[in-house]
């Protein structure tokens, strides 16, 4: 079988792994190096257990797109720490977070391990326009976030989500059957399908409100019936008989949420994504001495041997 490509919600992975991980783990100064740690310890597992020939880790240039925010000004709205002036608004991130970010991209540059960005867009449309532009690999996107799951296909090429919301340990393989299983939407259209589904049901976490009234299981229903939100709203325009009165109201009600709703849940297909690096997971690391050195300045000792070892194994 073709080694698959692997695509990383980086900024999901690290987030992650600082929070699994105490701040006790600090480099020589007192510096928390727990999220580097937790992040190279799961590409080592990345690396080990699913043996990707290419592997991208994926980052936001613009965790909160204006095109996004534009549409539905709610998007994201609670996290923001502060309004960038003329530039991107500011995440709220914990204080101890931030600094290890830059360490963690220094290593996976000096490992040979290739990044990806797009100027004004998410993570998630770096691996959507990657995923959706392969066309020799099967690809798997890790990540600890559901939005995702919207990739999902089984042709023309395979995309599949190693989902890790509850670590890595637990990691789930979610392909178009795990995912209408799970959700109740159609097998062979899964991805589009969750996509529909999620926005009827919106997600606080994204500052999404969804459809006053309908929850998981009855967007689920709906969007299995029609075949697509797009479906589903004709007919209720229509007043078709199909779709009650009272989920006909709900719909009318929301409708300003829904006409923004499909472009800020879809990831885009076609960001302007650059690559830096190699795709290729190299047998060695690109910069040893480099390695070596991040290893003893941010007593990342077992955390980068693990990885170094994941890439000769």
């Amino acid at each position: 079988m073709t080694a698959p490509l692997a695509l990383l919600d980086a900024a999901s992975l690290y987030f992650r792994s600082y929070f699994a991980l105490p701040e006790s783990m600090t480099a020589p100064d007192g510096t928390p190096v727990n999220a580097v740690r937790g992040f190279a310890d799961t590409l080592a597992r990345i690396l080990t257990d699913r043996r990707p020939g290419r592997l991208v880790a994926c980052l936001d240039a613009d965790w909160r797109p204006q095109f996004r925010v534009d549409l539905l000004p709610s998007y994201k709205a609670h996290r923001v720490a502060e309004t960038g002036a003329g530039g991107p608004d500011v995440e709220e991130v914990p204080d101890t977070l931030t600094p290890q970010v830059p360490v963690i991209l220094e290593l996976l540059e000096a490992v040979g391990l290739a990044t990806a960005e797009a100027a004004g867009y998410e993570a998630d449309d770096v691996i959507g326009t990657l995923a959706t532009r392969e066309d020799a690999d099967p690809v798997e996107v890790v990540t600890g976030d559901r939005d995702l799951f919207q990739l999902v296909r089984a042709e023309p090429t395979p995309v599949s989500v190693i989902y890790v919301g509850k670590g890595w340990a637990k990691a789930e393989v979610l392909g178009p059957a795990e995912v209408a299983a799970r959700y109740g939407v159609p097998v062979d259209s899964a991805g589009p399908a969750y996509a529909d589904m999620a926005a009827l049901r919106g997600d606080p976490s994204d500052g999404l409100p969804g459809v006053a009234g309908i929850g998981e299981k009855t967007a689920a229903k709906l969007i299995t019936q029609f075949g697509s939100l797009e479906a589903l709203l004709k007919a209720a325009r229509d007043e078709s008989p199909e779709v009650p009165v009272k989920t006909r109201t709900r719909l009318a009600e929301a409708a300003e949420y829904l006409a923004a709703a499909p472009t800020v849940v879809r990831v885009a297909p076609d960001a302007p994504v650059v690559l830096s690096g190699d795709d290729r997971v190299p047998p060695a690391p690109a910069d040893p001495d480099r390695v070596a050195a991040l290893a003893e300045r941010w007593n990342l000792g077992g955390s980068v041997d693990r990885l170094l070892k994941a890439l000769s194994g």
